[in-house]
């Protein structure tokens, strides 16, 4: 399924690999706790994972593309039936409204889902109505840019004009939105 939702683009990385500047992970998890195995879907090479286990947690992770860490079973998460484990990932964007709704499908109550878009994610009407089926409890906006570097090239990609943000989701949670920043 995932090769289906692929559009390809020549400026856009073949499946999405941006990755995540470290302080991204550091921050978010000065701010929120986790289950002790957090599920990272979305792996790449481990710039999520890696600090997440640096932090005391185990790391179920995978990626559709095997990039030297994780599981070497590569592994579409659109074929992914259930889970029981918090997720913290930053999902390829060209399809991010489908990663995140296959998430919150496929955990049981109560799974924390964490992940890092765009701040634009909260517009759209159809993610408006993603969003009133399944609110999310937390969204932690980056005051300062975050460095999401094409092909993990962090030091050809210096800087970043895209605003970023966690949004965080607890599967069943009803209430309304939490906004805060992160300095």
């Amino acid at each position: 399924m995932f090769d289906t939702l692929m559009k390809l683009d020549k400026d856009r990385e073949v499946l999405d690999f941006y990755a995540t500047d470290k302080r991204a992970t550091k921050e978010l998890l000065i701010i929120e706790n986790f289950r002790e195995t957090i599920y990272e879907p979305a792996c790449g090479q481990g710039h999520i994972g890696k600090v997440l286990e640096e932090h005391g947690y185990r790391v179920k992770a995978e990626d559709i593309c095997y990039r030297g860490y994780g599981s070497k079973r590569e592994v579409d998460f659109f074929t992914v039936k259930e889970n029981t484990l918090d997720i913290v990932t930053n999902p390829p964007y060209f399809c991010a409204d489908k990663f995140l709704k296959h998430a919150l499908e496929i955990s049981v109550p109560k799974v924390k889902i964490a992940m890092l878009f765009r701040l634009a994610f909260l517009e759209g009407q159809k993610r408006y109505e993603l969003f009133k089926k399944y609110p999310i409890k937390k969204v932690y906006v980056f005051s300062k840019r975050l460095n999401c570097a094409k092909n993990a090239e962090f030091e050809k990609y210096k800087s970043n004009a895209i605003a970023f943000a966690w949004f965080i989701w607890e599967v069943g949670y009803t209430g309304i939105t939490q906004l805060q920043w992160i300095l």
